[in-house]
């Protein structure tokens, strides 16, 4: 392993610890605070230092399909999720447009050298159907109508942000552990979605908690 490398490695390493710490602790803490945003800035710098760091090594030192799309996933993810923020019930702009093509035609570049190198991968396949229906979805979300915007936003935001930090997890646990695999890889997105759902329902409370405030 040339030196390079291993300095790639490293900050790569170090970046995708601190984002997961950081991570973690925005989940069980406030949100919508300033004190909230503040770190979910902090969790995004790093996470784009993870996903910079992770495209140099699959394109210079050694490439590994998974980490390959999650090279474009959580990118795409985490910016399309950060964007949500300041478009809100505005709906997605022109560069949310662009950042979804760019990331469609990564995705179709990527697949043909993917496939050759899968192997049957259940992770592989289960990150490109990943990739795949968000693209698909904030591709079709240009067609809602302007108030479903409202209330989408914030469903949006959760999602990508918290699929990005167990990406992150599942990408650990795949370089990290050796039994179980693919399932023990499989785990953490498991979770992830568990988790989201949790949020998920927690949004759709609050929002019917003001609708009924407000009628009242």
């Amino acid at each position: 392993m040339s030196s390079a490398h291993l300095i790639n490695l490293a900050i790569h390493i170090t970046a995708g610890t601190i984002a997961l710490v950081i991570g973690f602790s925005i989940l069980g803490r406030s949100k919508g605070t300033s004190n909230h945003r503040y770190w979910g800035r902090i969790f995004c710098y790093f996470t784009l230092i993870v996903c910079v760091s992770a495209a140099i090594g699959t394109l210079f030192f050694r490439f590994i399909p998974v980490f390959a799309i999650l090279s474009v996933l959580v990118p795409y993810q985490l910016i399309s999720g950060w964007r949500s923020i300041y478009t809100k019930d505005q709906g997605p702009a022109k560069i949310d447009a662009i950042l979804t093509l760019f990331a469609t035609v990564l995705l179709i570049a990527l697949i043909p050298a993917v496939l050759a190198h899968a192997e049957g991968s259940v992770v592989v396949y289960s990150s490109l159907g990943a990739l795949a229906t968000i693209l698909l979805y904030d591709t079709i979300r240009w067609l809602f109508p302007r108030r479903w915007y409202r209330s989408l936003w914030k469903y949006e935001h959760t999602y990508k942000l918290i699929a990005s930090i167990f990406a992150m997890l599942s990408a650990l646990v795949g370089n990290v552990v050796r039994f179980g695999q693919p399932w023990s890889q499989i785990l953490p997105s498991v979770v992830g979605i568990i988790v989201i759902a949790y949020y998920f329902i927690r949004l759709h409370q609050k929002d019917s908690r003001l609708l009924v405030g407000a009628r009242a």
